[in-house]
């Protein structure tokens, strides 16, 4: 690894808590093998560590961020992993994905820290791409029934929605009626650490 690619390399403090807990669920949500496309992958290390534990999947990274890109990749080149695509450029919200299938699709704290029209097009890219019953599962914060599940997501929704009115925590129930307008069936749900969830939606 070259010092440009390790200077490259972001970290993300929550990527080091929260990756085991969901890997563990992942271990029973992806299938045995095939394709993962991750959405919006940050600085990368999720991907990192799910491409060394699941060796037999292969993963996608993407992001529309180029400083993302570069991270994503330096991580790549550091863990040597060959299973790991080099990460393309991808915005959620585009009409068209530079991928045309994948066998599941994977996003982690994306859609309360952008706009809704994100959200709703990570479920018509997915829906484009998936398989039938392949899963789209997503990690996060949530609401539900319009209530927020522990006074830390208030505040946390309150913060992301100062910094930008179109942020903000998700009702459950909306991003599943979304969902179900697109051909995804009712989610599984997943309670996790520090009061998120994972979802696994699955085309009908």
């Amino acid at each position: 690894m070259t010092s440009v690619e390790q200077d490259a390399r972001r970290h993300a403090p929550s990527a080091a808590r929260n990756r085991d807990p969901i890997l563990a669920v992942l271990r029973g949500w992806l299938p045995e093998r095939g394709l993962v496309l991750e959405i919006a992958s940050g600085s990368g290390e999720h991907a990192i560590h799910f491409a060394s534990a699941l060796q037999d999947l292969t993963f996608q990274p993407s992001d529309p961020d180029p400083a993302a890109l570069a991270s994503i990749d330096g991580w790549a080149a550091a863990s040597g992993a060959a299973n790991l695509r080099p990460a393309v450029a991808l915005d959620a919200a585009a009409e068209s994905w530079p991928l045309a299938q994948a066998d599941a699709v994977l996003c982690i704290n994306m859609i309360h820290i952008a706009p809704w029209e994100a959200a709703l097009g990570l479920l018509q890219g997915s829906a484009a791409i998936l398989p039938p019953g392949g899963p789209l599962i997503l990690y996060g914060p949530y609401r539900r029934e319009g209530r927020h599940t522990a006074p830390s997501n208030e505040a946390f929704d309150a913060d992301l929605r100062g910094r930008n009115p179109a942020w903000g925590v998700r009702d459950l129930e909306e991003v599943a009626r979304a969902a179900a307008e697109r051909g995804f069936g009712v989610p599984d749900i997943r309670e996790m650490p520090a009061n998120n969830l994972m979802l696994r939606f699955r085309q009908a």
